[in-house]
C-alpha cells in the first residue's frame, strides 16, 4: 500500500502478503520480547508501539486505559503524537470511537475518517492525508482495560480485517501484561496496609502507658526505649528539667527482663555530699556517727533490677570514680567496710545538664560519662513536639477532674490558642500545674482563659492584648463563648443558638461578624 512519506512518518516495507505475514511474525516476536523484559507498560509501550508503527506503516499508534474510578480514558502512549496532542486525548465512556470500544468491548473500524462523525480527533492532529483508523479493546478478565487503535493511509483495496485481526493479538498481549501489573498493584497495595498495620501495631506495642504523646519526636523516643530495653545496656537519658525524663527510665525497666525486679531511684542533686556515697553504696555499723547500724545503699536494694541516678551531673567528683568502678566491674564495698559486694544492677541515668561540657570544664569524669553513654535517649522539650499539648492538656485535665470531684469535661478553644502559643519554659511539669490549678478554680464544665495562671496571660501567649476598651474586651469574650458553642455542637448554628440563649439569625449574624467559619467544627 503506498503511502505519503514525510520525515515524521513511517516508511513502509515493500513486498506482497508473504512479506507482510514475515513482518507480522517478527513484529509480534518483537512484542513478546518487551513484554517479557518488563511488566510496567510505561517502560516497554513506546517501543512496542514504535514498532508496530515502523514495521506494517501504521501511523499514530496510540495505547488509552481506562481509570475505573472515574471513567475517564487516557492516552498512556503514543507514537507520532507530540505530548500536547496526546494531553488532550482524553474521553469518557461511549464518547468516539475509543470511548465506544472501551463501553462495548468491540473493534470498530473506520475505513475514511473524514466521513465519519465517530471520529472526533480530539488529538487536534491537523491537516492530513486521508486515513483509516482500527481500534480494538484491551480485554483483561473480561473487563476492558483500554484500547489499541492506529491510523493507516487511506486504500480503498486495503484488508483492514487484517489489522483488525494483528492489532486484536497484540492487544491479548498487552492484557496479560495489565492483568499481571493489576495483581503486583494490589499485592504491593496489601503489603503497604499489612506494613502499616505491623508498624502500628508495634508502635503501640511499645508505646509505654506512662507516657502520653504521638509526636513524631516521641515516637523516636519511644522506639529508642523499644529497642533498649530488653539489654542490660546503660542508658543515659537527656532532657530539660520536666520534660519526663524518669517516666522514660520507669519506662525501660517495666519493658525489660528485670520488670518483676527492684527499680530504685536515686535523685543526686538532692542528697548532700556528705551522705550520698552512704546512700547510694550502704554503710557498715560505727563506720561514721549516726551509722547505728548496718545500712543497705540503692545499688544493693536495686540487685536484680534497675537504678535510676537522676541529675547524675551533680555527683561530687568523689564519687564519680566509685560510680565508674561499679558500672565496670559491678562490685563496690560499703563506707566503713573490707567486703565486696557484687551487684547486677541495670543502670539508668538522666541529667538536664550539658555533661561533654562539663567534662571539658574537668567537672565530670570523662571515663564515667563514655561508660554511661552506651545508649542516649534524648526526650525533647514541650515547645518542640506541640503536637502532643492539647493531647497532654486533655489527659491532665480528666486526671485532676477525677481526683477533685469536679464536672469540668474540656478547654476552651481560646485556652487551646494560648496552651498552643506558649514556650513552656518548664515543660510538662508546668503544663500539668498550669491545668490542675485551672480545674481547681474552675466554675462550670469548661476551662477558659481566666482560669489559666497569670504567666499565660500575655499578649504574646493569648495572642490579643491586655488593654483595650470595654467593648473590644466583651467581644472577645462572646467569640470565644460563640467558638465553644459550636465545638459542643459540633457546628450546628441552629443547636449553639439554643445552648446560647438566642435566635440562629442572631447568631448567624455575630458569627457573620466574628468571621467564624462553623464547618471545622462539624
Amino acid at each position: 500500500m503506498p503511502l505519503q512519506n514525510s520525515p515524521s512518518e513511517p516508511t513502509p516495507a515493500p513486498g506482497g502478503a508473504a512479506d507482510r505475514h514475515a513482518r507480522e511474525i517478527d513484529l509480534l516476536g518483537e512484542v513478546g520480547r518487551l513484554l517479557d523484559h518488563s511488566i510496567d507498560l510505561r517502560e516497554v509501550a513506546d517501543p512496542m508501539l514504535e514498532a508496530l508503527s515502523l514495521q506494517l506503516g501504521m501511523e499514530y499508534a496510540t495505547l488509552t486505559l481506562l481509570n475505573r474510578k472515574t471513567g475517564e480514558i487516557w492516552i498512556e502512549a503514543s507514537h507520532g503524537l507530540s505530548a500536547q496532542q496526546a494531553q488532550r486525548g482524553r474521553y469518557r465512556l461511549g464518547e468516539g470511537v475509543t470511548g465506544k470500544v472501551v463501553q462495548d468491548g468491540k473493534p470498530i473500524v473506520i475505513p475514511r475518517t473524514s466521513e465519519s462523525p465517530l471520529f472526533l480527533d480530539k488529538t487536534r492532529r491537523g491537516k492530513r492525508p486521508d486515513t483509516s483508523f482500527i481500534c480494538v479493546p484491551i480485554k483483561a478478565e473480561k473487563e476492558v482495560a483500554g484500547t489499541l487503535s492506529a491510523d493507516r493511509a487511506f486504500d480503498p483495496a486495503a484488508d483492514l480485517q487484517q489489522d483488525v485481526r494483528l492489532l486484536t493479538i497484540i492487544a491479548s498481549m498487552i492484557a496479560q501484561a495489565v492483568k499481571l501489573r493489576r495483581a503486583v498493584q494490589e499485592d504491593q497495595g496489601r503489603l503497604t496496609e499489612e506494613n502499616a498495620r505491623l508498624k502500628a501495631e508495634l508502635r503501640e506495642r511499645f508505646r509505654p502507658a506512662n507516657i502520653v504523646g504521638n509526636s513524631h519526636e516521641m515516637q523516636i523516643v519511644y522506639d529508642q526505649i523499644a529497642q533498649v530495653s530488653k539489654s542490660p545496656a546503660s542508658v543515659l537519658i537527656e532532657g530539660e528539667t520536666g520534660t519526663g525524663k524518669e517516666l522514660v527510665a520507669h519506662a525501660i525497666h517495666y519493658n525489660s527482663p528485670r520488670a518483676d525486679k527492684p527499680f530504685i531511684k536515686a535523685h543526686c542533686a538532692a542528697l548532700p555530699e556528705s551522705v550520698i556515697e552512704s546512700e547510694l553504696f550502704g554503710h557498715e555499723k560505727g563506720a561514721f556517727t549516726g551509722a547505728v547500724a548496718e545500712r543497705k545503699g540503692r545499688f544493693e536494694l536495686a540487685h536484680g533490677g534497675s537504678l535510676l541516678l537522676d541529675e547524675i551531673g551533680d555527683v561530687p567528683a568523689s564519687i564519680q570514680i566509685k560510680l565508674l568502678r561499679v558500672l565496670q566491674e559491678r562490685e563496690f564495698e560499703r563506707v566503713g567496710g573490707t567486703k565486696t559486694i557484687k551487684v547486677d544492677v541495670r543502670v539508668i541515668a538522666a541529667t538536664n545538664k550539658d555533661l561533654p561540657t562539663l567534662v571539658q570544664q574537668g567537672k565530670f569524669r570523662e571515663d564515667l560519662y563514655y561508660r554511661l553513654h552506651v545508649f542516649p535517649i534524648y526526650v525533647p522539650p514541650l515547645r518542640k513536639r506541640k503536637a502532643d499539648i492539647v493531647l497532654l492538656a486533655d489527659f491532665f485535665l480528666q486526671k485532676y477532674a477525677q481526683e477533685n470531684g469536679k464536672d469540668v469535661r474540656r478547654l476552651s478553644s481560646a485556652v487551646i490558642d494560648m496552651l498552643m502559643s506558649y514556650h513552656w519554659p518548664g515543660n510538662v511539669r508546668e503544663l500539668e500545674n498550669c491545668i490542675e490549678r485551672a480545674v481547681l478554680v474552675a466554675e462550670g464544665n469548661v476551662i477558659h482563659p481566666y482560669h489559666l495562671p497569670p504567666t499565660l496571660q500575655t499578649a504574646e501567649a493569648s495572642g490579643a492584648p491586655m488593654s483595650g476598651n470595654l467593648k473590644a474586651l466583651v467581644g472577645a469574650y462572646e467569640r470565644d463563648l460563640i467558638r465553644d458553642a459550636l465545638k459542643s455542637t459540633r457546628g450546628n448554628v441552629a443547636s449553639a443558638a439554643r445552648a446560647l440563649g438566642t435566635t440562629p439569625r442572631i447568631l448567624g449574624y455575630k458569627i457573620k461578624g466574628y468571621q467564624i467559619d462553623p464547618r471545622p467544627y462539624g
